[in-house]
C-alpha cells in the first residue's frame, strides 16, 4: 500500500495588527497623590510669582509707573498723581510691580496648570503644551496691551473731561492706578478665553454647539462683567471691555469646535 505523502497545511496570515489607541500615561494617581501634585504645582506658581516680582521690583517697576501716566498725559496737559495718605505710594508701587510680576511669571504658570492634567493626555496631546503655553503668555500681553493702547486712551479722554468747566482733576495714586492696573489686568485675563473655552470643550464640559446657543446670555454676561470688574461706571470704558469678551468668545466657539471630538472625559 503507498504511503500517502502529508499534506501541508496551508500558510496561515500574518495576524493584522490592530491600530492602537493613543496610549496615556499608566501611572494612576490616588487622591493624596493629586492633593500632593496640586501642592507641588501651586508651591511653583508662587516661587514664579515671587522671582516675576522681584525682578519687576526696580527700576522696571518705576518706569513701567511713568508708562502708565502716558495715556492721561496726552489727554489731559500737565496731568500728575498725588497720595494723601502715606502708605498710599508704597502700596501703589506694590501694586503696579505684582501687575509686572504676573506678566513676567505668565509661561511658569500656564506650564504649572497644563503640567497638573498632563497624566490625562495623550502623547499626541501633550505635544501642545509648549504652544499653549506660549499662546497663553503671548494672550496675557497681547490683551494687557489692547487695554493700553485701545481701551485706556479713549477711557481716559471720557473720564477726564466732563462737559463744561467744572474744575481740573486732582486724581490720588491709588484711585488712578488702581483704574488703570485693573483694566490691563482684566483685559489680559479676557484675552485668555479662547483658550479656556477650548480646554473646557477638550474635556467634554461643553460642546460648540451649546456655545453657540448661549449667544444671548453671552451679550449679556460681557455688559455684565464688564460692569463688574471695571473700576469705573462710564459706558464707553464698559463698552470697550465687553466688546473684546464677546469677540474672543466667540473665537472660543470656532477653537472648541476644533477639539470637542474626542473629549478627555466621556460623557
Amino acid at each position: 500500500m503507498a504511503v500517502q505523502p502529508p499534506t501541508q497545511a496551508p500558510p496561515q496570515e500574518p495576524p493584522q495588527e490592530r491600530p492602537q489607541p493613543q496610549e496615556k500615561e499608566s501611572k494612576t494617581l490616588t487622591i493624596l497623590e493629586h492633593l500632593q501634585e496640586l501642592r507641588y504645582r501651586l508651591m511653583v506658581m508662587s516661587a514664579a510669582l515671587v522671582v516675576g516680582v522681584g525682578v519687576s521690583f526696580w527700576p522696571l517697576t518705576g518706569w513701567f509707573i511713568e508708562f502708565l501716566k502716558e495715556p492721561a498725559r496726552d489727554r489731559k496737559q500737565q496731568f500728575d498723581t498725588f497720595f494723601f495718605d502715606p502708605l498710599e505710594g508704597w502700596t501703589t508701587y506694590f501694586r503696579v510691580s505684582l501687575l509686572l510680576g504676573i506678566a513676567i511669571a505668565m509661561p511658569v504658570l500656564v506650564y504649572q496648570v497644563l503640567a497638573f492634567v498632563r497624566p490625562g493626555l495623550t502623547k499626541q496631546e501633550r505635544r501642545w503644551l509648549y504652544p499653549i503655553v506660549l499662546g497663553a503668555s503671548l494672550a496675557f500681553i497681547g490683551g494687557a496691551a489692547f487695554a493700553y493702547y485701545v481701551e485706556l486712551p479713549p477711557a481716559l479722554g471720557f473720564l477726564l473731561n466732563p462737559p463744561g468747566d467744572i474744575g481740573e482733576p486732582l486724581i490720588s495714586v491709588r484711585k488712578y492706578f488702581d483704574f488703570v492696573t485693573r483694566l490691563l489686568l482684566v483685559t489680559g485675563l479676557v484675552f485668555e478665553l479662547p483658550l479656556v473655552v477650548m480646554g473646557l470643550a477638550k474635556l467634554g464640559v461643553v460642546t460648540s454647539r451649546k456655545l453657540l446657543g448661549w449667544w444671548r446670555q453671552a451679550l449679556i454676561l460681557a455688559f455684565v462683567a464688564a460692569a463688574v470688574v471695571t473700576p469705573s461706571v462710564d459706558p464707553v470704558t464698559q463698552s470697550l471691555v465687553a466688546g473684546p469678551i464677546i469677540v474672543l468668545y466667540f473665537t472660543g466657539i470656532v477653537l472648541a469646535k476644533l477639539v470637542e471630538g474626542s473629549p478627555l472625559i466621556q460623557r
